[in-house]
């Protein structure tokens, strides 16, 4: 399994306090019953915080016109709304829901040039939050594919404190290109012209990189 260079760090911090606790433990206890039962359950976070950073490989689709899902997770909102950072009228949002157990690793929805990035500090609401989206802790990155135009934002959710973002305006990127990675349980929102077809559903499974979300 190939692992996400930001769990590096984590994944090394991890293991070397669950070695101390272990051993502290059995320093205390000896080898009996309790130091199975706390080698068992470090073994169980251990995994869980590995599989976090998990950075499984992507068949991305390439076709002309197609719009990527971003991200691992499940559609929650499909609908017609006021975009008001950067465009400033009416687009279409759809966004996916990330739980602890999906692959964090954000992709570029589409081929083309970055012409804005903004990271924004907040609060840590629930993801699926409506007020997430404009008051979390959320990066605002817009891509232009062949003159038309589309909006991608990663939102913090309760758990999430980190959100990375790799990219600046001026970046070229292809379909599936990893561009970001956000901490823990998170949401991405999409911005859409109002002719572009949707072709997900509500409460849909997402595979970031390979599932076609929208077409122009």
């Amino acid at each position: 399994m190939r692992l996400h260079r930001e769990g590096f760090t984590i994944i090394f911090v991890t293991t070397l306090v669950l070695v101390l606790l272990n051993v502290g433990v059995q320093w205390l206890l000896g080898d009996g019953l309790v130091l199975q039962i706390f080698m068992g359950l470090s073994l169980v976070f251990f995994m869980m915080v590995v599989q976090f950073f998990r950075n499984p490989s992507r068949n991305t689709p390439q076709g002309e016109g197609l719009i990527i899902a971003p991200a691992d997770g499940k559609v929650v909102v499909i609908e017609n709304v006021e975009e008001g950072e950067y465009f400033k009228d009416q687009r279409k949002q759809v966004s996916i829901f990330m739980s602890p157990v999906n692959v964090h690793v954000n992709r570029a929805p589409v081929t083309g040039k970055v012409l804005y990035q903004k990271y924004f500090p907040g609060k840590y609401l629930v993801a699926w939050h409506p007020k997430s989206s404009t008051e979390n802790e959320r990066t605002t990155v817009v891509m232009e594919e062949n003159g038309k135009q589309i909006l991608f934002r990663q939102i913090a959710g309760a758990l999430a404190r980190r959100i990375v973002c790799y990219v600046k305006p001026g970046h070229e990127l292809k379909k599936g290109d990893e561009y970001g990675f956000i901490k823990f349980g998170s949401r991405i929102d999409l911005y859409l012209p109002l002719d572009a077809e949707i072709l997900v559903e509500l409460n849909q499974k997402t595979v970031g990189g390979e599932t076609v979300i929208a077409k122009w």
